[in-house]
């Protein structure tokens, strides 16, 4: 008997050892929904594809410039890669895991709390930095009353337990809820989470300060930051311990994980992260940013011109959007910039080119004035280009091209492009040549017509304006 037990204890000790030690979960049986994109892949295509959320400090559009934590970390990531970078912007929680796991993003870079149920689905990389979930609730003003909530005449709440009965709202699908259904269980008594699918984090602080609801919950570090720009807030009581915050990816990305977490680990040591997190975390003067008019977040606005910019590409067909990027390009918006070239005003014409198209010497400066004159440029080569190249989405970057450069450099790298067997019509191989036009190969072969181009400039001019607009489209969806 003895040497039976003795035989059960050794196979049930294997069996154990077997179980916890010789099989390790692979990806696929973690999350069998997610499709196979690693890394290699991702090289392959040249594009790392992120999906990030807008708001006041995550990302961002500052007098035309995209700007935001999540963005700089993002670029500081593909520049290591050596990978474009290719943003698009969601709050939509779920749909962002639903897209990372079809293949549609690689990674979710938004303060996402790390949580054992999400950890089931996707990958979470090493912790950017830790922070708690607090409650943001509105001071007492005595001065005004709320109508609809009454929330001046609430006390402060700092015991948790006096969150019982209490209606708070949170975005849908985020740690926030999750968050608070476990509180709820733990003073034994009923929360009511309301879930909001279409308001980011900032936006339900905007209505605890407004009055309109009486509670919601946000991560610390962001809560202290608004708290800055809403002095009417209270973000002093914790509803959590301290949580990771990460950025998500597949669990079928391995590659991928391992090298963002190797960078990640070693990025965090340097002083450009510390820049970083203190410029959208720390720094009190963020709030003078936010507060200015051309801010996307708050402000709605590109530039004092975005009015004109609107009514003046109407006309022409052209989505005002990539006319903001053309002229942040050209001047940043400011309308007495001149060129040591003698280019004058927001869309920095020529004199004579302001002249061709109705633009009198003294109304070269006026930004309306200035922006007519532009468009109509751009509208005479969109004509002259037209024929030979059908297609309007190839078409625009040859008319930036043209507009930075000449249409004449232009048309001498389509001819290059046919020359050596390549497609006229395609900006991939047109760029090329117009890239390479400073070579005596090329600028003295017989097909052209206008001779030695410093071809990096309007070729990154294209580049620049194109990745421009992608972030402008990103934070105004409607014209």
């Amino acid at each position: 008997m003895i040497r039976y037990i003795k035989i059960f204890i050794v196979l049930a000790a294997g069996l154990l050892w077997g179980c916890s030690s010789g099989h390790k979960e692979s990806a696929k049986d973690k999350n069998p929904e997610a499709v196979r994109i690693d890394l290699k892949e991702i090289k392959e295509r040249g594009n790392l594809h992120v999906v990030t959320a807008y708001n006041s400090v995550d990302y961002f559009i500052y007098k035309g410039r995209p700007m935001g934590y999540q963005f700089e970390m993002l670029q500081a990531l593909s520049d290591y890669l050596g990978l474009k970078l290719d943003i698009s912007v969601s709050n939509d929680v779920k749909k962002n895991f639903d897209d990372l796991l079809s293949g549609k993003v690689d990674l979710i870079a938004m303060n996402l709390t790390v949580t054992r149920n999400r950890s089931k689905k996707v990958a979470f990389s090493v912790p950017q930095f830790y922070t708690r979930q607090v409650l943001v609730q509105r001071k007492k003003d005595k001065k005004k009353k709320t109508k609809k909530t009454g929330a001046n005449f609430n006390p402060l709440i700092r015991n948790q337990l006096d969150l019982a009965g209490k209606s708070i709202y949170v975005q849908e699908n985020s740690a926030y809820a999750e968050r608070l259904r476990a509180l709820s269980n733990e003073i034994g008594d009923s929360i009511n989470v309301i879930e909001i699918p279409d308001y980011e984090v900032e936006q339900l602080i905007g209505l605890v300060s407004s009055g309109e609801i009486q509670y919601t919950v946000c991560d610390e570090n962001l809560a202290r930051v608004d708290k800055n720009y809403y002095d009417n807030i209270d973000v002093e009581t914790p509803v959590s311990f301290p949580q990771k915050i990460a950025w998500a990816m597949r669990p079928t990305s391995q590659s991928l994980i391992d090298v963002v977490n190797k960078w990640l680990k070693s990025f965090k040591k340097t002083a450009r992260f510390k820049r970083i997190y203190q410029k959208y975390y720390l720094n009190s003067r963020s709030i003078h940013i936010v507060n200015e008019g051309f801010h996307s977040f708050k402000g709605g606005q590109f530039s004092a011109y975005d009015n004109v910019i609107k009514k003046e590409s109407t006309k022409y067909g052209l989505d005002w959007r990539l006319v903001a990027s053309l002229i942040y390009q050209e001047s940043r918006f400011m309308p007495d910039v001149e060129s040591w070239a003698g280019a004058v005003g927001l869309m920095q014409l020529m004199p004579e080119t302001a002249e061709t198209f109705s633009v009198s010497e003294d109304k070269i400066k006026s930004p309306t004035e200035n922006i007519k004159g532009g468009l109509k440029f751009l509208k005479w080569l969109d004509d002259n280009l037209k024929v030979d190249v059908p297609d309007p989405d190839e078409r625009i970057k040859f008319v930036l091209a043209s507009y930075n450069v000449g249409l004449g450099h232009v048309q001498d790298a389509m001819r290059l492009a046919k020359k050596y067997g390549k497609d006229p019509t395609k900006w991939s191989d047109v760029g090329y040549y117009l890239l390479n036009k400073s070579k005596p190969k090329f600028f003295n072969d017989p097909v052209v017509k206008y001779g030695y181009c410093r071809g990096e400039e309007p070729y990154q001019y294209v580049k620049e304006i194109l990745e421009r607009y992608e972030h402008y489209k990103n934070v105004v969806k409607t014209n």
